[in-house]
């Protein structure tokens, strides 16, 4: 006897057949796996469209490593305590000298053609780098939100859709991110005070500060029509507000960093050395790290800025339809 065609037998009797589980898209940690791992070659293919938002940066630390160096003393008090121990020399001089003498190596760049190539990577990074947040950020958000994505045409749709903005904020990012980089440095590397120790905490505060308003900035660009204040303004204040789901993402990225850490550290005994884990890290970590904070931030956005609009919309909607 011949087995009853299911599809026809279904198309017949649609009552008897039960609809599909709609599925939960509650912004959990088990949603957050399954779309990790059901978009995860995706984000290969985003992490790669990424990639040149940190080659240029390599290519400068490459050029500052690799360049002949020359030193220069670390202490402004260095001078004159040399100066003093060339005169009479003394064990307090030169115990001073010990402590304050330290010096740094700084590069010199005396080839011209390495010269060029910072400056042409540096200023490729400057105007690039928020149009690469950009395009980037809207895949990952529509990744997010359960929507088809298609890369190519999503990621320079976003692009050119804020093409003004995107650069005006990636200039105000990267500005950000140099100045607290730049200041984090100094302040650590000097002699320890009240006043060198009280900056240097106060801008690792500002430091971890701006990085919770990473997490919404370029999402609100590519999601709503608002202006660079409006938009740092509200990510200061999701900062604040989505404190729980900021944390998630710390520990994601956390997690995500010492899976890496830990396969440098077991390749490097291997005769592959850091060779295999260094390639995997180029083909995923930012892709997967980006998508950590994108689907740890935007419900934020969405409960704060996108529901109450649509709840205002629909009361709107039924007192028009009441009135007529």
């Amino acid at each position: 006897m011949k087995k009853k065609n299911k599809t026809l037998f279904n198309f017949l009797n649609r009552d008897k057949v039960k609809d599909a589980e709609a599925e939960d898209t509650s912004p959990t940690l088990l949603r957050y796996f399954k779309l990790l791992g059901r978009k995860f070659w995706r984000l290969i293919s985003v992490n790669l469209m990424m990639l040149p938002m940190i080659l240029p940066v390599l290519l400068v630390i490459y050029f500052y490593i690799s360049s002949d160096t020359t030193p220069i003393e670390n202490n402004p008090l260095f001078a004159q305590i040399y100066g003093a121990n060339v005169i009479e020399q003394s064990p307090e001089s030169t115990m001073l000298l010990d402590i304050f003498g330290a010096q740094l190596h700084v590069p010199v760049f005396e080839n011209t053609a390495t010269t060029v190539m910072i400056i042409i990577a540096a200023v490729f990074l400057i105007i690039t780098f928020g149009w690469q947040n950009v395009g980037a950020t809207y895949v990952l958000r529509n990744m997010v939100r359960g929507e088809p994505v298609f890369l190519f045409s999503d990621y320079f749709y976003a692009i050119k859709r804020n093409l003004k903005q995107g650069f005006f904020m990636g200039v105000i990012d990267l500005l950000a991110i140099f100045l607290l980089a730049f200041d984090y440095l100094y302040f650590g590397s000097q002699p320890s005070s009240f006043f060198n120790d009280f900056f240097y905490f106060a801008i690792l505060l500002l430091a971890v500060l701006y990085f919770l308003m990473r997490l919404y900035i370029y999402l609100m660009l590519v999601t709503f029509e608002l202006s660079i204040r409006k938009i740092l303004k509200n990510a200061l204040i999701f900062a604040v507000l989505g404190i729980k789901r900021n944390v998630m993402a710390i520990l994601g990225l956390i997690l995500i960093t010492a899976v890496q850490v830990l396969l440098f550290m077991l390749f490097q005994m291997t005769p592959l050395g850091i060779a295999l884990p260094l390639i995997l890290m180029l083909l995923y970590y930012l892709g997967v790290t980006a998508f950590t904070c994108a689907y740890a931030a935007f419900p934020v956005i969405e409960r704060f800025m996108i529901d109450p609009y649509l709840d205002e919309l629909t009361e709107e909607k039924e007192s028009s339809e009441s009135e007529a």
